[in-house]
């Protein structure tokens, strides 16, 4: 497996990496056991998860993810192997919420609690807080860094102008700087980041981790009609965002590449993103052991020239228009 370095952090990640949010929620703690090692063997190191995960389930609370990764990590003795990231920021109940310095502080030991280890690779700010000093927050981060609990800091869902900021906020302090960006990024959701982040991240050398690879599962062909809804728990709204004129061009373009390469279309979406300069590791998620074959299958395919101009040209923005 060719690592990649993930901004200036000298962390070293696998080109994909798992998103822990299915953990707890859609895959249970045995068949989760069974995905990270499965992920493992076939050489990927990346796993991404946040202290949120899975609050949304009626009766969770938050923090489930990690606890699922952390027995993981216990029983198996990999921590060794593993490139671990978590995230803070989201509203966790009872005033949890935000980037204050008291909160980070002890939202990171939660984590490492439930986690089951005594550091997190990538902290990541799950999102931007303007009612914190961004001085402020990078200090406690600082701090964090200094007493080995964590390895290097990240942003999730931040503009450009605030990213950029932060960056400047560091470089101006001394600070840690945020080496990577968690934004939404797929072949449909390409014009926010595109315009402003990715040039900023490839000026600035900050590694991309974008989430929603596969467009809550559109991208993969699962969703062709309004009666595909059922499919899944998340079917309702992913067809009510993707399914239209653009997603239907979109899902044609990925049919003729995958027919063209043997490969299934979910395969190409991720290879098209994993071929993107600014892009060091999409995150995706696999709720089958079959599901996680296709996911390491899509990491080893590269598509030809004409194959990724026929994936932009269907995806471009303006083709809104047409709708």
């Amino acid at each position: 497996m060719q690592l990649r370095a993930l901004g200036r952090s000298g962390l070293q990640v696998s080109p994909l990496a798992f998103g822990g949010n299915v953990f707890g929620w859609t895959v249970d703690e045995a068949l989760s056991f069974r995905l990270l090692d499965a992920w493992l063997d076939a050489g990927f190191n990346f796993i991404d998860t946040a202290d949120v995960y899975s609050s949304w389930v009626p009766g969770h609370s938050g923090g489930e993810s990690e606890t699922i990764i952390g027995k993981w990590l216990r029983q198996s003795g990999k921590r060794n192997r593993v490139v671990l990231a978590t995230k803070v920021g989201k509203p966790m109940g009872e005033g949890k919420i935000g980037l204050a310095p008291a909160y980070i502080r002890t939202a990171v030991d939660a984590s490492l609690q439930r986690l089951k280890t005594d550091h997190i690779d990538l902290y990541q700010s799950h999102d931007d807080d303007p009612n914190t000093p961004m001085e402020d927050s990078l200090g406690a981060f600082a701090e964090l860094i200094k007493a080995g609990k964590v390895r290097a800091i990240g942003a999730s869902n931040f503009t450009a102008p605030r990213l950029a900021e932060a960056l400047d906020v560091s470089e101006r302090l001394g600070l840690p700087r945020y080496e990577s960006l968690q934004p939404l990024y797929n072949l449909y959701d390409r014009a926010v980041f595109e315009e402003a982040l990715e040039p900023l991240c490839l000026a600035r050398d900050v590694g991309v981790i974008n989430f929603y690879a596969l467009a809550a599962g559109f991208l993969t062909g699962k969703y062709r009609s309004a009666a595909d809804a059922g499919k899944s728990q998340r079917g309702a709204n992913t067809t009510k965002k993707y399914l239209n004129a653009r997603g239907l061009r979109i899902l044609d373009a990925l049919d003729q590449v995958a027919g063209a390469l043997g490969a299934k279309p979910g395969q190409v979406a991720i290879a098209w993103q994993i071929a993107r300069p600014a892009v060091t590791a999409p995150i995706a998620s696999a709720t089958t052991l079959q599901q996680l074959d296709e996911l390491v299958a899509a990491a080893q395919l590269q598509l030809p020239p004409e194959s990724i101009a026929l994936l932009e040209a269907a995806s471009a923005e303006t083709a809104k228009a047409a709708q």
